[in-house]
C-alpha cells in the first residue's frame, strides 16, 4: 500500500512540473483519436452499407430468344459454376409484359396496341450479398455476356464502381489517419516524458543512488503514459460521439442518413480503440524511460 501511495505522489508531482506539455500531448492524442475514429467509422457505416445494398443487387441477361428447359438448366449450371449466386429467375417475354403493365399503372392504356413480342426474354441473377459480390459484380458480368443467346448484360455498373472507388479511398485515409494516431501518441508521449525525466533528472539520479530500482523509477512515467492513452482516447471518442449525435440531429428527414442508417461504434470497437492507445502512450512512455535508464 506504501508502494502504491509513493507512486501516486510521483506521479502527480509529475504531472504538476510538466502540466502544460502534459495538456498540450492530450490535445494531440486526443485530436489523433478524433480525427482516425471518424474516418473509421465512415468506413465501417460504407461496409454496412454495401451490404445492404447488396440485397438489391442483381444482373439481367437479355436474351435473344426464350431458352428452353433443358437450355435453362444448362445456362443454370454455367452461372453457378462461375459464382455462388442467391436466385436465378427467368422472365419471358409475356412475364416482362405483364411486369411493364403492372409498373404503367394508370397509363398502361399505352400497350394497347402492342403486345409481348417487342420485349427481350431474360434472366435475373441476385448474387449473394456481401462486399466481395460488388467488387467482383464487373467481372461476373463480363462471365454473363459470353453465355449462349445473351444480348446484353444490365446491372448498376456506374454506382458500383463509384462505390469501389469510393470505399479504397476511404481505406487509404483510414490507414493513413492510424500512422498519425500511432506517430502522436508514441512520440508526443515519448517526448513529453522525456522533459519530466529532465525536469526531475537530479532528483532520479539520487534515488538511484539510494537504491531505488528500476521499476519504482519508471511506474510513475508510465502512469502518465496510461492516463493520457486513457483520457485522450476517451476524449477523442466522446468529441466523435457529440459530433455524431449532431449530424443525426442535423440532418433528420428524408435524406442519406435514412437510407444509411448511420450508426455509432459498438461497445467492443470502443474498448479496441482506448486499449490501442493506451498501448501506443504506454509504449512512448517505456521507450522514453528505457532510454533514460541506459544513461
Amino acid at each position: 500500500m506504501k508502494f502504491i501511495n509513493t507512486i501516486a505522489v510521483q506521479t502527480g508531482r509529475n504531472l504538476q512540473k510538466t502540466w502544460p506539455t502534459q495538456f498540450m500531448t492530450l490535445l494531440t492524442v486526443t485530436l489523433s483519436v478524433l480525427i482516425f475514429s471518424f474516418f473509421f467509422l465512415i468506413y465501417t457505416n460504407i461496409i454496412k452499407t454495401g451490404e445492404k445494398l447488396g440485397d438489391d443487387l442483381r444482373l439481367t441477361i437479355y436474351l435473344e430468344e426464350e431458352p428452353v428447359l433443358e437450355m435453362q438448366a444448362q445456362l443454370v449450371r454455367k452461372i453457378i459454376n462461375f459464382s455462388p449466386v442467391e436466385e436465378i429467375r427467368f422472365t419471358s417475354r409475356n412475364d416482362a409484359f405483364k411486369r411493364l403493365a403492372t409498373q404503367l399503372g394508370d397509363n398502361v392504356d399505352v400497350l394497347d396496341d402492342l403486345d409481348a413480342s417487342f420485349l427481350p426474354p431474360s434472366i435475373e441473377i441476385y448474387p449473394q450479398k456481401n462486399l466481395n459480390t460488388l467488387a467482383q459484380i464487373q467481372r461476373f458480368s463480363e462471365y454473363l455476356s459470353t453465355l449462349p443467346g445473351a444480348v446484353k448484360v444490365q446491372y448498376g455498373q456506374e454506382w458500383i464502381e463509384r462505390f469501389n472507388y469510393f470505399t479504397k479511398l476511404l481505406q487509404i485515409i483510414v490507414f493513413l489517419s492510424g500512422i498519425l494516431l500511432i506517430m502522436t501518441a508514441t512520440f508526443m508521449v515519448a517526448y513529453t516524458i522525456r522533459l519530466a525525466v529532465v525536469a526531475r533528472q537530479a532528483e532520479l539520479e539520487i534515488l538511484r543512488l539510494l537504491g531505488a530500482t528500476n521499476n519504482y523509477i519508471r511506474t510513475p512515467f508510465l502512469i502518465e503514459g496510461f492516463l493520457q492513452g486513457l483520457f485522450g482516447s476517451s476524449l477523442g471518442l466522446l468529441a466523435l460521439f457529440f459530433l455524431y449525435r449532431w449530424i443525426q440531429l442535423r440532418f433528420t428527414g428524408p435524406g442519406i442518413l435514412q437510407l444509411v442508417q448511420f450508426t455509432f461504434f459498438s461497445p467492443a470497437i470502443i474498448c479496441i480503440i482506448i486499449f490501442a492507445s493506451i498501448s501506443l502512450c504506454i509504449g512512448g512512455s517505456f521507450s522514453s524511460m528505457r532510454k533514460f535508464m541506459r544513461i
